[in-house]
């Protein structure tokens, strides 16, 4: 398993159980994306710590190769030093300062090859972590793309989320208009109204009623008392005279005699 594997197939998969756990427990959502998104950055900051020793190791590494490689070059300039003072020493005839400085100058090339030695070990292992950390800051900035389009899905869901608690709020109220419909309460107060109206006209109508009935009752007072009156005077031989004209008969109209 590759370190970027190691890292970023990790996070993926913790990542992955939080999302489904989150799923599975969803009582309200906009907590559930809130959580999502505390979850996704804690883990891009641990993606970020481990990518970031992946980064310190690989530069120990180069530093480490790098004086491998200062020190091989130092070694071969020493060899070389000494193989020419040995020479120099040989062609005056001095031998035994020759073959010492001969020696010195293999002690040199045996540095030399061993600084060659870790140079060759380390050149592909760097390589390969180079590629690494260049992959994992890849996955790194891909990380935080997703996080920032998460963001912005979860701001655009839960906006969505309550418009449509809004309207479901503003169709449960239509529904109960619909049910409860106020025009039926008017109807029934126009009914109350046009009862208590009919019951005034009816009670208007025997009001009227009575006071014909008081006139005509007064009326039939005042023929009693005049027949009293009449009865009285006749007793009294004091009775008036008709009070109805006679009729008078033009001779014109009387009957033919035979």
């Amino acid at each position: 398993m590759t370190a970027k594997q190691s890292v970023l197939g990790r996070i993926a998969q913790l990542t992955k159980a939080n999302i489904n756990a989150l799923l599975d427990r969803a009582e309200d959502p906009q907590k559930m994306l809130d959580q999502l998104v505390r979850d996704f950055t804690n883990n891009i900051a641990e993606a970020e710590q481990a990518i970031a020793q992946t980064i310190g190791n690989l530069r120990l590494a180069e530093q480490d190769y790098n004086e491998d490689v200062s020190a091989s070059r130092e070694w071969g300039g020493k060899a070389l030093a000494a193989s020419r003072k040995a020479d120099e020493y040989r062609a005056a005839g001095d031998t035994v300062n020759a073959d010492k400085f001969d020696q010195l100058a293999k002690v040199a090339l045996r540095k030399q090859l061993d600084a060659e030695s870790e140079v060759r070990q380390a050149q592909p292992m760097i390589e390969s972590q180079r590629e690494t950390v260049d992959k994992l800051k890849t996955g790194l900035a891909a990380m935080k793309d997703k996080l920032g389009d998460l963001k912005a899905r979860r701001d655009s869901l839960v906006a969505r989320q309550k418009s449509a608690a809004a309207q479901q709020t503003v169709q449960t109220a239509i529904s109960s208009i619909n049910v409860l419909d106020p025009t039926s309460e008017l109807g029934r107060f126009e009914d109350a109204v046009r009862r208590e109206e009919a019951k005034a006209i009816g009670q208007a109508e025997i009001a009227a009623s009575s006071l014909d009935a008081q006139f005509e009752e007064l009326a039939k007072s005042d023929d009693e008392i005049e027949l009293e009156a009449r009865l009285a005077a006749l007793k009294a031989g004091t009775a008036p005279a008709a009070q109805i004209a006679p009729t008078v008969v033009t001779p014109s109209e009387a009957a033919p005699l035979d």
